[in-house]
């Protein structure tokens, strides 16, 4: 249970030896001086039921937390800290003897946010107290960027995901029902799944191998779905997923199971990668391969203020970059946050996008839009959809030799979006002498696909204003959100997750995050300037001739 307390001051005796064993100031004894305690159990009072035995302070648990991911500690190693550093004693208030609580309370509050859905509190909760101190604000220049996060498994080939679900579901069922199971094996089968699957127990012939898997399968799931089994049996999740991934890698051709060519694949979104991490997908980007998830970080870049994270999203490995952008925005309106300009590399944007950021969220972006890549367009010579005049309330197009259409019809576009086919007539098109400069088919004439007036009138700004000095020198300060993206994956863990499922690891990276702001906005606060970008000593050398 859980009665709420206003966190106390810093106790005489901690104070006074953290001032003699940091006379020039600490980053921590800055936090609690300057900002407070950060936190306050009622804003994690909701979490707790009403009756119980008393709990640790919440308060505490949510800044140990952010101290923990600044510094990329274990829970073990974050517990030790409570007791043995005296800055972190300053920042939470405790007496110098205070024996602190053992580790496994860490893992015991991140529950608590994760069942409560309050995740993201942690981040929240420090962009309004920053917000009270003048830190930040709505409006001005935000940036955003996203990089890959491998998932906490294992690297599995084709062959050891399955075998890897067959052995975890047999270890549920062995619980579940033993005598049950004890009836359908044989001794082959404790020498092949009784440990982490290895396919050195396994014939050598690679085909023999993947039969002898396929069939233990197969022959689990028969029984488990055949009319003798009970009927919980079903309804083991480990069960549904020997299903899912027998489904997915092999197929019944007559009366033999065989093994699915990778062409027969279903689209990675719903292939499983991992049984123990439902949530992982396999990607991959610009030659870069992992099984694991993406993270979107949005972050304020204005010079009179630190630059401070404001939203944090955990999506899918496989999920586009663009389809984010609309839940950063929703996020970023809850808190108040909406910047006036939006910098994001061409991967987030598109017309409806541009549309939509604009109209709904006041929020204009700015990144190069993708150019046109028909042949036309690469063709200085072939006559492009740009040089096309197109009469919107007529609902008719001109081409560039005066051509006019004669068929205007809605229709749908990539992913089911709205838009509108325009042909030109057959007859005009197969006469016209400058045929091979617009179409290559040798049959069929000219057709156009267009965006709907509002999104196809911003791309072709958008695309016009790229061209200009104008757009590079407000596009350029996008770039800084790449070294957050550094700082976060490599020097803070973000790279890879601490924790299975996707709801604990976009709490890894919630918490990574308001570890940065905290860093940054104590930096800010004791005058430390921004760092610029690290120039080798040989790459120095191309700068001085």
């Amino acid at each position: 249970m859980l009665q709420p307390q206003t966190p106390g001051p810093v106790p005489r005796d901690t104070a006074r030896v953290a001032r003699a064993a940091f006379p020039k100031g600490s980053p921590l004894v800055t936090l609690r001086d300057e900002l407070g305690t950060v936190f306050s159990d009622d804003d994690f009072a909701a979490l707790y039921p009403s009756l119980g035995q008393p709990a640790y302070p919440p308060w505490r648990l949510a800044l140990v937390t952010v101290l923990q991911f600044r510094e990329n500690l274990t829970d073990r190693q974050a517990a030790d800290a409570v007791r043995a550093r005296l800055d972190w004693k300053y920042a939470l208030s405790l007496e110098l003897d205070d024996p602190g609580f053992d580790f496994s309370v860490l893992s015991e509050f991140r529950a608590r946010l994760l069942d409560g859905g309050a995740e993201d509190r942690l981040l929240g909760r420090m962009l309004e107290l920053f917000q009270g101190r003048g830190l930040l604000a709505g409006g001005g220049r935000q940036r955003t960027d996203a990089t890959h996060v491998v998932g906490a498994v294992r690297e599995l080939n084709r062959l050891e995901i399955v075998g890897e679900t067959l052995h975890a579901a047999l270890n549920v069922l062995a619980q579940v029902a033993p005598a049950w199971l004890s009836d359908r094996v044989d001794a082959g089968w404790f020498e092949r799944y009784g440990e982490r699957f290895s396919d050195y127990r396994l014939p050598k012939p690679y085909a023999e191998r993947v039969e002898l898997v396929g069939c233990d399968g197969m022959g689990l799931l028969d029984a488990v779905y055949g009319p003798e089994a009970p009927d919980y049996l079903r309804a083991v999740p480990t069960v549904d997923v020997l299903r899912r991934v027998w489904v997915q890698h092999f197929y019944v051709d007559g009366d033999r199971l065989r093994w699915r060519e990778q062409k027969s694949f279903p689209p990675s979104a719903l292939m499983v990668a991992s049984p123990y991490d439902l949530d992982v997908r396999y990607s991959q980007k610009r030659g870069t391969e992992w099984k694991g998830f993406k993270v979107h970080l949005t972050e304020t870049c204005e010079p009179d203020r630190p630059n401070l994270i404001t939203h944090v999203a955990t999506t899918a490995a496989t999920d586009q970059d663009v389809t984010a952008l609309e839940g950063i925005h929703d996020g970023l309106g809850a808190r108040g946050l909406l910047p006036a300009e939006h910098l994001a590399d061409g991967a987030y944007l598109s017309a409806a996008e541009l549309v939509k950021s604009r109209d709904r969220y006041g929020v204009e972006m700015v990144g190069p839009m993708r150019v046109d890549a028909s042949w036309q367009a690469a063709d200085p010579d072939a006559l492009e959809a740009a040089q096309f005049a197109i009469d919107w309330e007529a609902e008719q197009v001109t081409c560039p030799m005066g051509e006019r259409s004669y068929k205007w019809s809605p229709s749908r576009g990539r992913g089911g979006k709205p838009s509108f086919h325009v042909q030109f007539p057959k007859r005009a098109c197969a006469a016209c002498e400058a045929r091979p400069r617009c179409t290559r088919s040798e049959t069929a004439p000219r057709s156009l696909g267009l965006h709907p007036r509002a999104e196809h009138e911003a791309m072709v700004a958008a695309r016009e204003h790229q061209k200009t000095a104008a757009f590079k020198e407000r596009y350029k300060a996008r770039s800084g959100v790449e070294g957050t993206i550094s700082e976060a994956a490599f020097a803070l863990g973000m790279r890879r997750a601490r924790y299975r499922g996707r709801e604990k690891t976009h709490l890894q990276h919630v918490a990574t995050a308001a570890a940065m702001n905290l860093k940054r906005a104590l930096a800010w606060l004791d005058g430390v300037p921004r760092s610029g970008t690290r120039v080798s000593h040989f790459a120095r050398l191309a700068v001085a001739a």
